[in-house]
């Protein structure tokens, strides 16, 4: 089960799974524009990064296909002084579940940091929790997250 980095030529793909997982989670409108994709995530100064899980489909012997992807940026906890990972998706297409992918995508987000790996998972989402369950991962108690948006207020 290869895992490795995107490219640029991995652009559409990324999309893709995005919007489907945006559909998984019933928000059916999402569309990306895959120009400030690219930019996001290759141009000269990137704001993000991917690792991509591939899978033979069956039948297929060969064939590699984009089965699933970790979508992370750097974050850097003063406390710990470590450089950690942000996870701000994970998502393995339906058909590539239960052959160990979302576990490999997170084991080589493990392998890039010497810090810690944090995500937010929506409430009610019992898979996702006890598959992060399952890898050790645990609510961190007496944190509220806040969102501010700057032009919105």
């Amino acid at each position: 089960m290869p895992v490795r980095d995107a490219t640029p030529e991995d652009v559409e793909d990324i999309c893709l799974l995005i919007e489907e997982h945006a559909r998984y989670e019933g928000k059916d409108d999402l569309v990306l524009d895959r120009g400030d994709m690219a930019k996001h995530l290759f141009g000269p100064e990137p704001k993000a990064w991917v690792v991509i899980a591939e899978a033979e489909p069956d039948g297929a012997a060969g064939e590699r296909v984009t089965a699933g992807m970790a979508l992370c940026a750097w974050t850097f906890p003063s406390w710990d002084a470590k450089p950690g990972v942000f996870l701000d998706d994970l998502f393995v297409k339906p058909e590539f579940r239960r052959y160990g992918l979302g576990r490999e995508l997170m084991a080589e987000l493990g392998r890039r940091t010497g810090g810690r790996v944090e995500w937010d998972m929506q409430v009610g989402n019992a898979k996702a929790e006890a598959f992060y369950a399952s890898l050790g991962g645990k609510p961190v108690e007496g944190w509220v997250k806040y969102r501010w948006v700057p032009d919105q207020g």
